[in-house]
Formats: structure tokens, sequence, C-alpha cells
């Protein structure tokens, strides 16, 4: 009887050891039961995107038309990114054609890290003013983001690839009009790319943007650049001032290597 009323202040003094050991056994056991938590959603897929035209006529002594419109798209699925941009540019003088161009551009960004990527792109151009039917292209490489901001955007991107293009000669008459395109031989060769893609908030309205892309190859190299600034008149709508150089270095005989074109445009964004 005594010794059954020793042992009971005994147990009573062991019950809180045996409490602060139940309610650290399962936390020794599996240490992530406690600390887990759902992981967030990955972002949803965006598109965005940009469309823009320009006009100009004149009557007089002078009689002159030309009208440019251009597309950028892009649909970013994290670690993608896919972009396309078109662009097309028609001018008429004294009712003869003085420029017609259009280029396609379709690129896809693959996030190796937070700012490396590796990039595949397919360019195409025509344009019947520059000495060549066609210029095409499909290069691979590895980019950088240099800036990453709201208010600043740069990368730079290095690569390789392949280049197809076909020259030709133009014949033109004594008003300058073209009277005969003779076709010469194709030209196929690999070629170095370099780019640049830059954007920076000058204001909360005011957006100063350059695009550089350059072929380099032994027979030509083809460096496309459009230098542009943006002024928001609205939510969607701006005005853009853009100047945009085309230089083959190495055009067929009688052709200038340099075509220059600047724009003012109305630009809708979505």
């Amino acid at each position: 009887m005594n010794r059954t009323l020793g042992i009971v202040p005994i147990a009573l003094a062991l019950l809180p050891a045996v409490a602060v050991a139940d309610d650290s056994g399962p936390t020794s056991q599996d240490p992530s039961s406690a600390s887990e938590s759902p992981k967030p959603a990955p972002p949803p897929p965006v598109w965005a995107g940009k469309g823009q035209i320009g006009f100009m006529s004149s009557q007089g002594n002078t009689d002159a038309k030309a009208a440019n419109a251009a597309l950028d798209v892009s649909y970013t699925d994290n670690p993608w990114k896919h972009t396309l941009h078109l662009d097309a540019l028609y001018g008429q003088s004294a009712g003869i054609t003085s420029a017609e161009r259009w280029n396609a551009l379709w690129q896809s960004n693959y996030n190796v890290t937070t700012d490396l990527f590796t990039f595949g792109a397919l360019r195409y151009g025509h344009d019947l003013f520059d000495g060549f039917q066609y210029q095409a292209s499909g290069t691979a490489g590895l980019g950088y983001k240099l800036f990453d901001t709201d208010t600043i955007k740069l990368s730079v991107q290095l690569g390789a690839g392949y280049m197809a293009s076909r020259p030709e000669q133009l014949t033109y008459n004594s008003v300058g009009e073209v009277t005969a395109r003779n076709l010469l031989p194709s030209q196929n060769y690999a070629v170095g790319t370099a780019g640049l893609d830059y954007s920076q908030k000058l204001t909360s309205t005011t957006t100063l943007s350059d695009t550089l892309l350059t072929n380099a190859g032994s027979p030509n190299t083809l460096v496309t650049n459009t230098l542009a600034l943006a002024v928001k008149v609205s939510q969607k709508l701006a005005l853009s001032l853009g100047y945009n150089i085309q230089d083959n270095t190495r055009p067929p005989a009688g052709i200038k290597s340099l075509d220059t074109v600047e724009t003012v445009n109305l630009v809708y964004s979505f």
C-alpha cells in the first residue's frame, strides 16, 4: 500500500516530460509535415503585341505616296517566349513604284536562367529595289539580359546560322523605272549573327527603343536597325517617330548598299 502511494508522485512528475516527447515526436520523424506549404501556381501564359501604320501623300510639284505598316506579337509561357515581327513598306513617286519591301521574323527564346537564354530565329525579306529577290536566314545561339527592369530593358545575343539569297541585276530607264530584272546565281553561306534589343521609359508616356540585327557572311553582310521614339496619347494609342536602316554591304553592281526610311506612325498596343 505504501509502495503504491510512492509511485503516484513519481508518475505525476514524469507527465510533462512525456507530453513534450509526444509533441516533438512527429516533427523529428517528418520535419516537412509542419513547414510544407502549397507551391504557388506558375504564372499564366501572356499574349502582348502592337500594330502600327503610317501614310503620306503629296500632290502638286511632287506627286508622291508612301505607306508603311508593322505588327509585333509575343507569347510568353515561362520558360519559353515566342515573338513574331512583320513589316511592309510601299512608295510611289510620279506614278512609278519607288519602294516595295516586306520582312518577316520569328524568334523563340528559352530561359536557361533568369538572365541567360538560348534562341532560334527565322527571317525572310523581299525588297524590289535592294538588288536581292529574297534574303532568308535561320540562326541560333545564346542571349543575355543585361537589364530587365520596369524602366530599362536591354538584351544582347550572339549565334551562327545559314543564309540563302538570290541577287538580281536591275535595269532602269531614263525616269528611274525598273525595266528589267536579271536573276543572278543564288548565294548560300554560313553567317554569324549578333543582335541587340533595347527599350527605356524616358517618362511615364515616352519610350525610346532600338532593335539591331546583323547577319554577317563572306559574300554579304546584312544589317538592319530600327530606332523609334513613341509618345502615348492614351492607354492603347501612341504616336511614333521611327528611323530604319537596311544595309547590304555587297549588293549587285549599280545598287546602293544603304537604304534608310523615316516614319511617323500611329501605334495601337494590345
